[in-house]
């Protein structure tokens, strides 16, 4: 067993000018912040890590595993060709709040609706990154640049905080294909902050998960239950 420790300001100054222009539209504090980078990691991490590394599972710390993750390695071989990143869905109504305005200028829309059939968005807590498809993605590439960001943000309407994750729910919007859906057994986040916080009457299609729970996400410092 090989242990590797990278040091997070050598990361952060890779990282900067890859993930600079998109900062200002996903990041909490209104503008650029050098240290901000790190929420971008799991954007960039292709550009980042050694040609040799060529899959990557990046988890939050707030995660309580119910099964071994061995298992969860197992979900690269499901990748759908063009496909360079599983991730699962976002299971409160964030995104249908965070789109307001485009839902209300696109009234059939998708985006921001509960599964099965809608888009609510992903969450980021438990990320399969394909590296070596991330490289080779042309079409992943091109959405990394400025301008490309600029273009996406204006057309619906896109103002974030949530780092990486606002910004590969809004890539999914797009362009779906360039993401393998986790089943939500496999991020089964538990905060309950948006039921209250008017979309009560909506929350539980967003929240509801059928199925042994593999990992337990303690999203927005909810407990996470005991065995």
């Amino acid at each position: 067993c090989q242990v590797i420790v990278h040091d997070v300001n050598e990361l952060t100054e890779k990282l900067f000018p890859i993930v600079e222009a998109m900062q200002k539209h996903f990041s909490a504090g209104s503008g650029t912040y050098y240290s901000d980078s790190i929420f971008f990691l799991s954007v960039a991490m292709h550009r980042i890590m050694p040609k040799e590394i060529t899959r990557i599972i990046q988890v939050d710390l707030d995660l309580k595993y119910k099964t071994n993750i061995r298992d969860l390695f197992d979900e690269f071989d499901n990748f759908p060709e063009g496909a360079v990143i599983g991730i699962a869905r976002e299971m409160q109504p964030v995104y249908r709040h965070t789109f307001w305005q485009y839902r209300r200028e696109n009234p059939q829309t998708k985006v921001g609706e509960p599964p099965p059939d809608g888009l609510p968005g992903f969450n980021s807590g438990v990320l399969l990154l394909n590296l070596q498809a991330m490289r080779q993605s042309k079409l992943y590439n091109q959405l990394l640049e400025p301008t490309v960001v600029q273009k996406l943000t204006e057309k619906y309407h896109f103002k974030g905080h949530l780092g990486d994750q606002d910004f590969f729910t809004m890539v999914g919007m797009e362009h779906p294909e360039l993401f393998h859906v986790l089943d939500c057994t496999w991020n089964r986040q538990l905060c309950t902050w948006w039921r209250d916080h008017g979309y009560s009457d909506v929350f539980d299609q967003y929240f509801q998960c059928e199925g042994e729970v593999r990992i337990y996400h303690g999203n927005c410092n909810t407990p996470i239950p005991e065995d």
